[in-house]
């Protein structure tokens, strides 16, 4: 696997990389590499699942009830969050790129996004039945932004920066989310312009 994860890292697109590439960069035979993998797409999928595990129990330890500094704290997780997907960023652009043509790696990418929204869902749940953020929110409309819309964003925001603007862009990215889903207030129920 970390054969794959170096050839990412390197440059090489997914789809250009052979399992022939695989087998002589790794030194094994076709038959070992078959009897581990059933596909170069299965060793991705493996390669990414170590990842989708570290970043969803960081979304589950999260708790936004665990203090009044909630945006702060969310501006700190979404730090670390980017720190690894730049950490891994080779194998992440691969399951995006492989995600488009490869039902396999579709259905773990999108199964990889749901089980965020899920546990999303779960959060923004507790806090509406805790009475922290308003019962007008549509919990699975922001459970569904927050976690396919944030994956877009941290994507792109990881394609065009230097990685100079991380804490900025994560900070952003937590108070848009603290105070539009997490903390958003009565108010903003049905506010009218005056005439």
């Amino acid at each position: 696997m970390s054969t794959l994860e170096q050839l990412l890292d390197s440059g090489e697109t997914f789809s250009n990389i052979t399992v022939q590439q695989l087998l002589d960069k790794a030194g094994v035979s076709r038959a070992t590499f078959y009897a581990h993998f059933q596909s170069k797409s299965d060793v991705l999928i493996r390669l990414t699942d170590e990842l989708r595990e570290s970043l969803l129990t960081l979304a589950r330890e999260w708790d936004p009830a665990a203090g009044e500094d909630g945006a702060d704290r969310f501006a700190r997780f979404f730090e670390e969050v980017i720190r690894l997907h730049r950490a891994h960023q080779g194998v992440i652009t691969a399951v995006r790129e492989a995600a488009s043509y490869d039902s396999a790696v579709s259905d773990f990418y999108t199964a990889n996004l749901e089980g965020f929204e899920e546990t999303t869902l779960r959060t923004i749940l507790s806090q509406q039945a805790a009475g922290s953020t308003t019962t007008d929110l549509d919990a699975v409309s922001a459970s569904q932004i927050i976690a396919w819309g944030g994956a877009q964003a941290i994507a792109h925001h990881i394609q065009v920066d230097d990685g100079s603007r991380d804490a900025v862009f994560a900070r952003e990215l937590a108070r848009i989310w603290w105070h539009g889903a997490y903390r958003r207030s009565t108010g903003d129920q049905q506010r009218t312009r005056p005439a």
